[in-house]
């Protein structure tokens, strides 16, 4: 079985885009272990902070390299990904060893498919940006499908996260389009 690491833009406990990834999680079980990461503890990039490696951004960086391929499930944020998304990306996108900089990062070619619960935009705007920066990064992005969710009044009223047959069926899509992307 591959390993995936679901990595969730949101470190809301309740985040919907956690429970997206929980509905994912039931779609491939059967083919893949899956494994979230916690990277709550990171500090805000900081080139002051690279060297030495401190302990948290090795144990990210060791939980992505140990990975098969990476799920990101992600809400928007003003028209782009959160900022605690980024972060993780800047850190990730750094060289593993600061004393040669032609030393790969964690990231680099590693299998990653983005997917997003939000507004009526579907996540659209954020999708598309942090399309733009994991191919920057020289991850190995699954371009399509890309999930996004327009998550009902419910979700912002009461705080209820229930997806349609119709958005069920697009995760689907999405789940079995990974594994065949990642060989599970």
């Amino acid at each position: 079985m591959k390993n995936v690491l679901f990595i969730v833009g949101s470190l809301r406990a309740q985040s919907f885009n956690g429970q997206l990834a929980n509905v994912a999680e039931e779609m491939i079980k059967d083919r893949c272990d899956v494994k979230y990461l916690d990277y709550g503890d990171l500090p805000m990039m900081n080139q002051d902070l690279e060297v030495p490696v401190l302990p948290s951004v090795a144990r990210v960086r060791k939980e992505v390299v140990d990975a098969d391929a990476l799920w990101i499930f992600t809400p928007e944020y003003n028209f782009s990904y959160p900022g605690v998304l980024k972060n993780l990306l800047d850190w990730l996108s750094r060289p593993m060893d600061m004393s040669n900089f032609q030393n790969p990062s964690a990231a680099i070619g590693k299998k990653v498919a983005v997917c997003g619960a939000g507004g009526k935009n579907r996540t659209q705007s954020c999708r598309a940006k942090l399309s733009e920066l994991l191919d920057f990064m020289k991850m190995d992005l699954m371009h399509e499908p890309q999930t996004g969710i327009a998550l009902g009044i419910e979700a912002w009223t009461k705080g209820e996260f229930a997806l349609t047959e119709e958005q069920l069926a697009e995760v689907k899509t999405q789940a079995d389009a990974f594994c065949a992307f990642i060989g599970a």
